[in-house]
């Protein structure tokens, strides 16, 4: 996991750039929670998510574990914690730091209350700044590391922190919002497969190739390999949810033969009849957003679907899910420009939506269409290791590596991903029956 320094200005004398880029991270934390009451922070709704509130100070203990404790006494600089116990109430998975508290329990933690989470935020924020204003420029390279991770870290949470909320709001009768509501945006891009060269190709990240502002890369994006591919054919823009609803009119819950052995199961246990978040009143179906209930938009991308409904689509599509290797290829092939034209958090939607074709020209100009933004797309790839990966040393490196079993990659960030953060080589990884994220699919088919 790394930074190119040059891109944040890391030698600065007081390293103003790095202290302006952790602060705006860290208030767009803050606003999240903006309105929201110290009940809605506190709740949550399975084992898997997480309360606004806990998000709010892992995100804070992340800084004072990697970064101010271990940096105390040196330069002038010394810490003192806010309180000794945070460093077990708010370690997530880090087995090498110490104990946890359960995950599961998490909204039991009435205190500290979100006004105490505040402060501790504020302490570790004025922390961070000493830290960078008194940093010699010779340490600032290793430094930058640590808080560009922990501001990544960050960036993943606050993703979070918006699926989380959405998930624990769906219990609620009353239906409470969060932000405005998200009304549709036009018609679906035209859809035509799009050919993809096969070929030997890299993938991966390249640490010599670090423009700004996509100079940052986690460990399990590298090292950057060779692979071969056949030649494919890659769909111009996502499944819709009109074309997700032909599928659930054909049957295709019904249908055992389109599911995998595990999905089926998990269909047939958990009674899926559709995605979630969506419910069918008088012949309608309605979807939940995080600003309303509303009718669903046949036009938009299709999202909160499991990697077992995104493979039983492609089989009664007649197609399949594309690997993360062949979906990182034909990212590679559009221009970089096209990752900052989808819908991330920085619209403040938090829902995916359609991106129309304004004219036959701007049709032509687009030859893939959302590849980022909006929706999560699973591949159908196994989340692995790479050739020749190594973690990063220490209590660091339990970050990636140790979740590499079991899981599906996943690519190209959703509407509630934070604007630049995302990149071709960023693979993000749930469990198959995972759909509480902005998850859904885009098609592929063998030439």
């Amino acid at each position: 996991m790394a930074v190119n320094p040059a891109s944040i200005n890391a030698h600065d004398a007081m390293g103003e750039a790095l202290i302006n880029r952790f602060l705006a991270v860290r208030r767009q934390s803050d606003l999240m929670a903006t309105g929201l009451s110290p009940e809605d922070q506190n709740l949550q709704s399975m084992p898997g998510a997480s309360p606004m509130k806990w998000h709010r100070a892992h995100t804070t203990w992340f800084f004072e574990t990697f970064v101010l404790k271990p940096h105390s006494g040196q330069w002038g600089f010394s810490y003192e914690p806010i309180n000794e116990q945070f460093e077990y109430l708010f370690n997530s998975y880090y087995n090498g730091v110490g104990q946890q508290f359960p995950r599961a329990q998490r909204s039991l933690m009435s205190r500290p209350d979100c006004e105490e989470v505040a402060a501790y935020r504020r302490h570790i924020d004025q922390s961070m700044q000493q830290l960078l204003s008194k940093a010699p420029d010779s340490a600032m390279e290793t430094l930058a590391e640590l808080v560009i991770l922990g501001l990544n870290h960050e960036q993943q949470h606050q993703e979070l922190m918006a699926t989380d909320l959405k998930h624990a709001f769906s219990f609620n009768p009353i239906a409470p919002a969060w932000t405005k509501r998200p009304d549709p945006l036009g018609p679906a891009a035209a859809q035509r497969w799009v050919k993809i060269s096969g070929g030997i190709h890299q993938i991966g990240h390249d640490p010599d190739h670090a423009p700004d502002p996509l100079s940052f890369y986690f460990d399990n994006e590298t090292p950057q390999h060779k692979v071969y591919l056949e030649d494919f054919e890659l769909a111009r823009r996502p499944v819709t949810c009109g074309e997700y609803l032909q599928f659930m009119e054909d049957g295709g819950y019904r249908n055992v033969n389109l599911w995998l052995s595990d999905g089926w199961a998990w269909r047939r246990d958990h009674d899926i009849q559709s995605p979630m978040y969506w419910r069918q009143e008088d012949g309608q179906w309605y979807l939940q957003t995080l600003g309303c209930w509303r009718e669903v938009d046949p036009d938009e991308p299709i999202c909160h679907i499991s990697f077992y409904e995104a493979a039983a689509f492609a089989l009664w599509a007649g197609a399949r899910l594309p690997t993360e290797a062949e979906w990182e290829v034909a990212a590679g092939s559009i221009s970089s420009d096209s990752i900052e034209e989808g819908h991330f958090s920085g619209c403040n939607r938090y829902h995916p939506a359609s991106s129309p074709d304004l004219n036959a020209e701007h049709e032509a100009s687009r030859p893939l269409v959302q590849l980022f933004g909006d929706i999560w797309e699973w591949t159908a790839s196994s989340y692995s290791p790479y050739p020749g990966f190594k973690p990063v040393a220490g209590a660091i490196g339990e970050y990636n590596g140790k979740f590499m079993a079991n899981q599906m990659v996943l690519r190209g960030g959703s509407c509630a991903t934070p604007t630049g953060h995302i990149r071709n080589t960023y693979r993000n990884f749930f469990y198959p029956p995972d759909r509480w994220q902005f998850s859904g699919l885009r098609l592929a088919r063998d030439l």
